[in-house]
């Protein structure tokens, strides 16, 4: 079913600069000064060494509270809702936004069967939602991403690396999202799989105009979405371009050019 649009873009970030909370109460700026707008359908890719910030930049476009984050400078907008200040808008940026974050197929519940960890964003909205109707979700997106059906019934811990990699993938993906953010989402998945996941995107971008973030160091990656690419290196952009080959650096940047040549 087609998406109503509200906003004229997907994401848009001016001047974005986001902090970790730490002991002494200091400002640990992990990202600064970092602008892009995301039109509705498209890709970007982030990428940057080790410590660059992009795991945080994804974790706050997504909505994410588990690591502390909190924008300190200038303004993001998800699907038109202020990530600044959401309040009650807060809601809707979750709902509207499917998240894989960061190893998110090893931190998965342990005591809920794999039916339950995919179907819960549904679940916790609507907890007299229709079980029939949600198991045949659950099912096609196992077949979607080519898990046994069977695996519905069991727990994460009985399941190999990627196939917990491809529940968290399904749980993202659950909700129809307007907007994906997906860090380092082929993790432990082999040719074959990486495939399909690739396919659940690119099916999805097609069908209701989806937007995808991803961080990734894999120029391949990047280049089967058709992403814009955004490199940061210590939480500043050194380089952005509308395709993995097409990227204007910054003159510090030069020396970074290595992480997406390949």
């Amino acid at each position: 079913m087609p998406h109503r649009r509200d906003a004229d873009v997907a994401i848009r970030a001016t001047d974005l600069s986001i902090a970790r909370a730490t002991r002494g109460g200091g400002d640990g700026r992990v990202v600064d000064g970092v602008t892009f707008v995301l039109p509705h359908a498209a890709a970007l890719a982030i990428m940057g060494p080790t410590g660059a910030g992009k795991s945080s930049l994804a974790a706050v476009l997504a909505g994410s509270e588990e690591l502390g984050l909190s924008i300190v400078g200038g303004s993001a907008e998800v699907e038109g809702v202020s990530l600044r200040r959401p309040g009650r808008a807060r809601r809707v940026h979750t709902y509207v936004t499917g998240y894989l974050s960061q190893s998110a197929g090893k931190t998965l519940p342990a005591r809920l069967t794999v039916g339950d960890v995919i179907g819960e964003p549904i679940l916790s909205r609507d907890r007299h939602v229709n079980q029939r109707a949600l198991a045949v979700r659950v099912a096609t997106l196992l077949d979607e991403l080519m898990l046994p059906l069977g695996t519905a019934a069991k727990y994460p811990y009985e399941l190999s690396a990627g196939m917990r990699q491809r529940v968290a993938f399904a749980r993202a993906l659950v909700l129809d999202p307007k907007l994906l953010v997906a860090d380092d989402p082929y993790a432990n998945m082999d040719v074959d799989v990486r495939r399909a996941a690739r396919s659940a995107i690119l099916r999805r971008r097609d069908g209701y105009g989806m937007s995808t973030v991803i961080v990734t160091n894999e120029t391949d990656v990047a280049r089967d979405l058709g992403a814009a690419v955004l490199v940061l290196r210590a939480g500043h952009t050194i380089a952005f371009g509308r395709h993995a080959d097409d990227l204007l650096w910054t003159p510090s940047g030069d020396a970074d050019r290595r992480l997406v040549g390949a």
